[in-house]
């Protein structure tokens, strides 16, 4: 065998151990499923590429798949415990791949993807405290990722969040940031860098659209872009009932659309009782709450009481307080306006 010259042998040592991600198709191919709402697939997908994806990067992914049946349902608590305690085994299986290789990016990025879901079930639940110290600890991952593997694009994605949020922090915010020593922000090199994520990345293309919608709704006054994100999110993926309900909502509350939005809540309301999305009993009383309110606003109130006593009539338990919700909606749907 023919010698290798030695500028070839420095760059193979200098070289990061293992590029991109392992198996990042097939990985991508269960975060769809994840995005798609389809969480009863993902632990069998997870055990079929694992190995020979990492098994560090199935444990990341079964904390993404638990985060999302969660935040379809963010009002109930029942998962939390399951989930923090899904959480910390995947970070600690994390952070021993990075002791044993502490060359390969993969390993950081997914160190940084264990503690993602975590900081927004955090934010939901606001331990803004704790979010921000774990905040930290991604961005720091990242970077390693990125300074061992330059073409982790993904992890632009999520250094991306980080700059942004850090930037367009409010003021309260800015101060913990401080007292916690967290490095500042950039409002524009963190969309440019998420928006990276999304056209470059292999695995969170979806994830990136849906936070980007976030982005542009909140603090880019933007909602025709948050729409467009939330329209190829739901197109992609029609089993997650999330993706329509928030177009459904911004049409109402950002553009004053009231029929556009009664139109996206009956098309909600017909994939729920076509059983072609996830959770369909919460489903549908979600989209009868929400046409409910678009029909009131359009003083369609007949129709409206319609799909309120259909409500009550189904006794829902999630979402949790649709029942009352329902039920006072009516009253006031009832009661005369000159005698309230």
């Amino acid at each position: 065998m023919k010698a290798l010259p030695v500028a070839a042998l420095l760059m193979l040592i200098a070289a990061p151990a293992g590029a991109a991600l392992t198996e990042g198709a097939r990985l991508a191919a269960v975060y769809d499923a994840i995005l798609d709402a389809q969480f009863d697939r993902v632990d069998t997908e997870l055990s079929r590429v694992c190995p020979p994806a990492p098994s560090e990067a199935c444990q990341a992914l079964a904390v993404e798949s638990l985060w999302w049946r969660i935040l379809v349902n963010p009002e109930s608590r029942a998962l939390d415990d399951q989930f923090t305690a899904l959480a910390a085994r995947a970070i600690a299986a994390s952070e021993a791949w990075t002791r044993r290789e502490p060359r390969r990016g993969e390993a950081w990025f997914y160190l940084a993807g264990s503690y993602g879901p975590l900081v927004q079930w955090r934010v939901l639940r606001r331990q803004y405290v704790s979010a921000a110290r774990e905040g930290k600890a991604i961005k720091a991952a990242l970077e390693r990722a990125l300074a061992l593997d330059p073409t982790l694009d993904d992890a632009y994605f999520g250094i991306g969040v980080y700059h942004y949020y850090a930037g367009v922090a409010p003021a309260t915010f800015k101060m913990l940031r401080w007292l916690l020593l967290l490095p500042g922000g950039d409002r524009v090199a963190g969309l440019r860098e998420m928006v990276q994520g999304r056209d470059r990345g292999q695995l969170l293309r979806g994830e990136a659209d849906y936070q980007l919608h976030l982005a542009y709704l909140r603090y880019e006054g933007r909602p025709d872009l948050a729409l467009a994100a939330l329209e190829r999110l739901d197109a992609r993926y029609p089993g997650n009932p999330l993706f329509l309900q928030r177009i459904a909502e911004i049409r109402d509350r950002y553009l004053r659309d009231r029929q556009a939005s009664a139109n996206a809540w009956r098309r909600l309301l017909d994939r729920a009782r076509a059983g072609s999305v996830y959770n369909t009993h919460a489903t549908e009383v979600r989209a009868r709450l929400g046409l409910a309110s678009a029909l009131t606003a359009m003083n369609q109130r007949d129709a409206a009481a319609e799909h309120l006593q259909l409500v009550i009539d189904m006794r829902p338990i999630d979402p949790i307080g649709a029942l009352a919700e329902a039920e006072q909606r009516l009253r006031d749907i009832k009661t005369p306006t000159t005698a309230r």
